[in-house]
């Protein structure tokens, strides 16, 4: 098999997959006999990258695998494909997202302990429904407590292969000019703020699909939502998303 065609597979693929693409998942595209190496697929892939470095398009690789999506300064055009669809995440939501994804394995009670106000259940319940966060464990301590964890679907939906590839907290900080000025206690803590200033970076990173609604009352202003910073959606695939009821 030649090399312009393993492209072109491997290619096609990826723009109809509408999900990152595993190695085991690229060499499943081909008969026995056939099936590319590793090797000759991760140098596929390199070269996939560098045509679409001029383009629209770019080839990134997450948790889950490889994946092609649409780069960040053309989502504003391309998400009004979906107008139907608000852009929004709660404040609340955005918060405790964050602090279970920097410090993790986290309880609920450690959450409300730098948030100031009690965890709704129905922030917890929808970031599992959505499968970003899990259940990892219980703490040894009096009463077991849940511990909470984030998933490969989390990594998956903001284009990170890794947690190391989260902001540090020296960028988080170098984003105030993003992040809504919240009343959380111990503001000096690093955890504090890691949770208010990731809340503007879960936010900008938020892709076309992001309608959650949690129902949060905990505090004033938890109710605000927040839009994607300028509606943008860099992790929007290529392959349309399927159309919900």
């Amino acid at each position: 098999m030649s090399d312009t065609q393993l492209r072109n597979i491997v290619e096609a693929a990826l723009l109809a997959a509408g999900r990152p693409l595993s190695f085991a998942d690229l060499a499943g595209l081909f008969e026995e006999a056939d099936r590319p190496a590793n090797s000759e697929l991760r140098a596929t892939l390199a070269a996939l990258a560098a045509e679409y470095e001029s383009r629209a398009l770019q080839l990134l690789e997450t948790a889950s695998g490889w994946r092609v999506q649409v780069r960040a300064q053309f989502a504003p055009q391309v998400s009004r494909l979906w107008p139907e669809r608000p852009q929004k995440f709660s404040r609340a939501l955005l918060e405790t997202l964050a602090l279970i994804a920097y410090r993790q394995p986290i309880t609920r009670a450690e959450i409300e302990s730098v948030r100031g106000v009690a965890v709704n259940p129905n922030i917890v319940r929808t970031l599992m429904d959505r499968g970003w966060v899990r259940s990892v464990g219980h703490r040894d301590v009096p009463g077991h407590p849940e511990l909470l964890g984030t998933t490969k679907e989390f990594l998956d939906y903001f284009g990170l292969r890794s947690l190391e590839q989260l902001p540090s907290l020296a960028e988080l900080k170098a984003m105030t000019e993003l992040s809504p000025q919240l009343d959380l206690p111990g503001t000096a803590d690093e955890t504090a703020v890691a949770a208010v200033s990731a809340e503007a970076a879960f936010s900008e990173a938020a892709s076309v699909d992001a309608d959650v609604a949690d129902g949060d009352a905990d505090a004033e202003g938890d109710d605000e939502e927040l839009e994607a910073a300028g509606e943008t959606a860099p992790g929007l695939v290529a392959a349309p998303p399927d159309a919900e009821p």
